[in-house]
Parts: C-alpha cells; structure tokens; sequence
C-alpha cells in the first residue's frame, strides 16, 4: 500500500481500494443470490435427544418451502419454524429465509442428511451421529424404566399357538404412556390378557411389573422376526418431567414347516383333541321321516376356531343329511386357548331298521409327543320302525323319503295330524287368526312407544360433547378441514375444540369425551406424541417457543388416508395349502 501511494498517490489508492471493495462485495452476493445452506446444532448427539436442522435459502422465491421428505426414512419431524430477513448494502437488495427443523433419530448409528431441494437448488449432505443414550440410574444403580418381552417357545411348528408376553417394569411414576402393540405380516397375534399387575424387587430396587400377554400363531415357516417393541411416555424425575423412549429386544423365531411324515390333509396342530356326539330323539318311538338332530362337539386346545376342521358326511340310502352352519366359541385363559366347534345336522331316516351313523374322526399333530395322533367317536345306533300303513302306500311313502323328500313328507305328515286333532271350522280360523293379529299389532305398538320414551328420556339426560362443546362442523370432512388448517395457521389455541371436533364425527359422541379419547383411539405412536407436545407447549408455564402444527398436520392427513390391513381371520385361511 505505501508504494502504490507513492506511485499513484493517496487519492487514486483510496478510489482504486473502494472500487475493489464493491467488486468483492457484488461479486460475493452474486455468488451466494441461489444457494441453500443446510446446518446441524450438534453434529453428535444421544438417543433421544433433539436435533435441529437449519435450512437457509440465499433468494426469495422459495415455493412451497424445503421437500422433507428424505428425512422421514430416519428421522421423526417434530416440528418447524420459519423466518425472513432482508439486507440492504451498498444499494443491492438481498433476502433470506430460514427454516429450523426439529428433528429425532429414530434409531443408534452414523446417518446421512440428505440435500434438503427448494425448488431446483439443494443444499449440501451433512453427517450426524447418534449414540446411545447414558442409562438414568437409581442409587441402586438400577434404570427406572425397563421394557422385556419374551416368547413360550422359538420354534414352533407352522401355525402351532406361542405365548408373547409384554411386561414393563417402573419404579417412578409415568404419565401419558403409549405402549406399542406387536405387529408382523406373518404372524395372526390375538390378545390374550388383560394388564396384569405384580410387584417385584431386583437388586434392591422395587418395581411395578404390567404384564401384557397375546396369542400368536405363525403363517410362514423359517425364520422370522418379531421387531423391538416401544415406550413412550413423560417420566416424573422429582422436580420436572420429561419425554423418554424405550425399547425391548427383538426377538427371533424359527418356525418349523408341516412334518413330511403328516399324512392328514387338514393340518392342527394342537396338544390336545376331544369330540363328543349326540343324536337327540323327538320321541321314544322312531320312524320313517322323523326328523333328528346329530350334534357333533370338537375341542382342541392351543388353536383358533377356525382352524379346527369341520366333519363332512354323504347322505346314504338309510337316512338323509342336512347340515347347518357349523358355530364357534374360545375361552382364553392365563397359559392358552381352549376352542370348539359345533356342528348340527339334521338326519332323517329313509330306511326302517337300525340307524347306524359314520364315525367321527379328527387327525392333528399332538404338539407335546411331536407325533400324529387321531381321535375319533362312534354315535349309538337308533331302531328305526317302519310305517304303518298298507303295504302300497309304505311303498310308496319310502320310496318318496329316499328320493330326498324327507323334510316334504315330515311337514305333510304333520300339517295332517294338526288338523285331525282340531275341530274348528273355517269361520271359528278366521276369528282366531283376527285376533292374534290385533294382539300382535298391540303388543308391537307397545314396544314402539317404550322404546321411543326411552330414547327421549336418554336424550336429555346424558350430556354430549356436542352440547358440552358446540360443533361448528356439520360432517367429519368439513371438521377434518379446519383441523388441519388450524395445524397449518399455529393456532394451538383452538388445536383442542378442532381435535375434538373431528373426533366426534368420526369415532361417535359415546366415545369421545376428551382428547385422551383420541389418542387412545388413533393408536399411533407418532401422532400420540405430536398431540402430547402441542398439550406440553398449550399447558407450559414457561411457554416462551411457538407451536410448529405443520407436523401434526401431515401426521393427521397420512393417518386419515391410510389403507386398512387385511383380516387375521383371511390371512390365518389362505396360508393352509402354502407352507
């Protein structure tokens, strides 16, 4: 600088020094007028904790805001704020915007943020890594918190019952828990138990242990996966709580495929099998066209109902064979399932003899022995008498039976002997049947009326939500509508009536009566958590951030267009010949 002052002197420097400034400075903003930045508040964190992303965009035209949706693979979007400013230098103009994303790890490892696109400029990757979170100790030494799940047997045969237990140990108290429900497309799970509460001491620490049993039955032999079930919940820590997160073990399985040696076509497997049989008699002497029921009871234990297989008979020329729709009943109890089937069907004597009926034979896999086994019962014979009629009518009133008209003749037979017995004429019919009408028509007037005083009565003496809190919304679409723009526009002032609103109109007003209703109900770990932060952020005493609902609003819309899932009862049917 001294020579070039010496040179051109201090008039000429200044001017060429100011000029290579605004070069510099245009030349800077230009290069930076289409960029996006993308920067982490902590480039390593633990599980569980919070990171927040920053998103800036150097230009004003931004669209729709920054595409998240890369994120979602790994990490929970919490929520989202955004912000403007503007510089002005030097006579140019320049704008930026910002978006800080709060974002959780949905798992322990070494992730990377992918370019967050704003229209068709992106930012740079960035690297995050989460470790596991340092255990919260007793003076014990012990967690407060613990989740173990566990199985009655790893290798079971295909479709055979194992045992999922579920038990969660606290020693402190947790407020808003959401336990998730075990789930895999190759598994049927039922429930079996209730929560079942026990107490237990482990290395001087007392716990509380909430134990969850279901039933599940393997459709998919080989091995399979039963993934680590979660907690969540706000831990009471003496002076403030706080939202934790745990998780148990996985737990895998190696279901064994239906043995070579089985040679029954239907596969049960079962540890134990019973059938019992009964032919019950209309009256002591039968004959040709009476009608009996043959009733056929199966027990098996450790199998659902519908796997029992149901006892199929041909009708021969010594009786005819009607079967109903076979019924079903389980009783569960602490250690397994015990199932039945009942199966009805109406026999009508064709022939007149001894009427001798097949026997009934179940095969199943005995899932103690590991050996085929087959139970099987005989029904006691029934003398059936001819009848007593002229030797050309017999014949031809047999012949008319074991052509298949059994159920014909027995309804003639009957309506016959009706009118033999009755002596009234056709005008005494006509005032009879009058006035069983007039007393038919009384007594359903009769019930109309109570039932329409009961349901008056109902009306005003319960109180609903709606009259509790009145409805702006005339439909659940309309409802669902202004719920999301309220999540849109922040306003968690009106989050609650808006939740409330929609709820009602979808789940009913007997079930909804507060917002805890909805979470039980949505049965969604996320969106339960997204609710649980609005309700800390609407109730903090401390309340010094803004509410972010754009999470909240894309939670909502992806769960009101999520597609049911199939039945376990089909998914139990269609996997009998794959295996």
């Amino acid at each position: 600088m001294y020579f070039l002052q010496l040179a051109f002197g201090k008039t000429t420097v200044a001017a060429m020094a100011t000029l290579l400034i605004i070069c510099l400075t245009t030349f800077s903003t230009s290069a930076s007028a289409t960029s996006v930045i993308a920067t982490l508040n902590k480039s390593v964190v633990t599980k569980n904790d919070v990171v927040k992303l920053t998103i800036r965009a150097d230009f004003t035209n931004t669209g729709n805001g920054p595409d998240l949706a890369p994120l979602k693979k790994d990490f929970e979007i919490l929520g989202q704020s955004r912000n403007s400013q503007f510089n002005f230098n030097l006579g140019t103009n320049r704008a930026m915007s910002y978006w800080v994303i709060s974002l959780m790890p949905k798992s322990i490892g070494t992730f990377t943020i992918p370019s967050i696109k704003i229209g068709k400029y992106a930012s740079q990757a960035l690297t995050l890594t989460v470790k596991n979170a340092p255990q919260r100790l007793d003076q014990n030494g012990n967690t407060p918190v613990m989740l173990k799940t566990y199985v009655s047997n790893d290798s079971p045969y295909l479709q055979q019952q194992i045992i999922f237990s579920m038990s969660l140990y606290t020693s402190t108290s947790l407020g808003n828990a959401n336990l998730s429900v075990p789930s895999n497309p190759n598994l049927v799970f039922k429930q079996l138990t209730d929560k079942q509460t026990s107490f237990k001491k482990i290395n001087g620490t007392h716990y509380q242990v909430l134990t969850k049993k279901y039933l599940a039955f393997p459709q998919k032999s080989g091995k399979l996966t039963i993934e680590p079930q979660t907690l969540s919940a706000m831990m009471d820590t003496g002076n403030s709580s706080h939202l934790i997160r745990i998780q148990s073990k996985p737990i895998h399985l190696n279901v064994q495929p239906i043995t070579p040696n089985y040679d029954n076509n239907n596969w049960l497997p079962s540890s134990d099998v019973s059938i019992k049989t009964q032919l019950s008699k209309p009256k002591n002497t039968l004959k040709i066209g009476d009608t009996l029921i043959w009733t056929i009871k199966t027990n098996a234990k450790n199998v659902l109902p519908e796997q029992i297989p149901q006892p199929t008979f041909n009708s021969t020329k010594a009786y005819k064979l009607y079967p109903e729709p076979a019924t079903f009943n389980s009783q569960k109890n602490n250690n397994n399932i015990i199932s039945q089937q009942i199966t009805k069907i109406e026999v009508v004597p064709t022939k007149g003899d001894h009427l001798k009926l097949p026997d009934v034979s179940v095969a199943y896999w005995d899932t103690q022995s590991n050996t085929e086994k087959t139970v099987a019962v005989s029904t006691p014979s029934i003398k059936i008498a001819p009848l007593s009629l002229n030797k050309d009518t017999r014949a031809k009133t047999e012949k008319t039976v074991q052509d298949g008209n059994a159920k014909n003749y027995v309804l003639t037979k009957k309506n016959t002997k009706v009118k033999q017995k009755s002596g009234l004429n056709n005008h005494q019919y006509i005032i009879l049947e009058l006035a069983i009408l007039i007393i038919i028509v009384f007594l359903l007037w009769s019930i109309l009326f109570l039932k329409k005083r009961n349901t008056e009565n109902d009306e005003t003496s319960i109180l609903t939500l709606q009259k509790f809190t009145p409805l702006s919304n005339s439909n659940e679409k309309s409802a669902f509508k202004s719920l999301i723009e309220c999540c849109r526009k922040n306003d968690i002032s009106q989050l609650r009536s808006h939740l409330l609103a929609w709820a009602y109109h979808r789940w009913g007003d007997n079930e909804i009566r507060s917002v805890e209703d909805i979470k039980r109900l949505i049965k969604s770990v996320s969106l339960t958590e997204l609710i649980m932060e609005a309700e800390l952020i609407l109730y903090s005493k401390h309340s010094d951030h803004q509410w972010q609902g754009s999470s909240l609003a894309d939670a909502l819309e992806a769960y009101k267009t999520e597609k049911p899932k199939e039945s376990q009862l089909s998914q139990l049917r269609t996997l009998y010949p794959n295996f």
